[in-house]
């Protein structure tokens, strides 16, 4: 049997494949390994993900995970996988390796990551070849929900919101300034909850503010990370992600504003790595 994962920020989706070919999917919360150590990480999978499979029969683990990278943060994955799979042969890999593989395949392209967090790299079919650095949600994950999330949150605070999403959203968070303030500077995985206010946005996509705070984001991704690679024009450019396919409506319609046209978007990619390792 094989194990495909892939991990954001907020959720890690499984696939398990037996000797038949017949799938299981599971799901997790997420695993990155700049937020979870191996010995929380191995607590997690054993409560989360053991008790549905057979550990002791997994002879392949493919892990794709935000974080991993480093050879290190690769390393801290593989210490609590070992202590899981102790059967397996363990391959762990970035989720931008992963989403590259699910959207192209063996071929070259551009594939970018929209969710909680976003990244893109240019893809030769084999490896990565060009990856321009995304930065995280401080700096950077321009086109995200945590970037999203960022400009609305402070928006909320300083009083800039238009009137009718102002209470809007005080009727479905009615958050105050120290709550805010606690969730991003002392609670763990701030990220997190700054993209969990991307459902509030999709409520309220007619609104002029919520559709620009949208596609102003994505404008900011396509320059600051798509507009940056090698003959961009002339490549396949594809998405995955949470944010990408909720939003993918006004995604297209601003990569039509850089002369790009968007071949695919998936919301998760690991339907598409189960084909792509059942097939190599």
């Amino acid at each position: 049997m094989i194990l495909i994962a892939d991990s954001g920020a907020t959720k890690c989706d499984w696939m398990l494949i037996n000797q038949n070919g017949e799938k299981k999917s599971f799901q997790t919360v997420g695993l990155n390994p700049y937020y979870v150590g191996p010995n929380e990480m191995e607590k997690i999978l054993s409560k989360e993900l053991v008790p549905f499979i057979e550990n002791k029969k997994v002879k392949n683990v493919y892990y794709y995970s935000a974080g991993c990278s480093t050879v290190y943060k690769c390393m801290m994955v593989e210490d609590a996988l070992v202590r899981i799979f102790k059967n397996a042969e363990l391959n762990t890999y970035s989720d931008m390796f992963g989403a590259a593989r699910a959207l192209l395949g063996n071929s070259k392209g551009i594939a970018c990551i929209l969710g909680t967090g976003s990244n893109s790299c240019l893809f030769d079919g084999e490896k990565i070849v060009e990856n321009q650095p995304s930065l995280g949600y401080f700096f950077g994950d321009e086109g995200s929900g945590a970037h999203m999330g960022k400009l609305f949150i402070k928006d909320y605070l300083l009083k800039k919101l238009p009137a009718k999403i102002d209470a809007a959203f005080r009727k479905e968070h009615n958050y105050t300034l120290d709550n805010i303030l606690d969730a991003i500077y002392n609670m763990p995985f701030p990220n997190r909850f700054l993209a969990s206010f991307s459902v509030f946005y999709s409520h309220h996509l007619s609104e002029k503010y919520i559709y620009d705070l949208v596609s102003n984001s994505f404008r900011e991704f396509f320059i600051n990370q798509v507009e940056h690679y090698t003959d961009y024009k002339k490549l396949p450019l594809s998405f995955t992600g949470s944010v990408a396919f909720y939003f993918k409506d006004i995604l297209k319609e601003v990569a039509t504003e850089f002369d790009l046209r968007i071949k695919e978007v998936l919301r998760t990619p690991i339907d598409a790595l189960a084909e792509y390792h059942m097939g190599n």
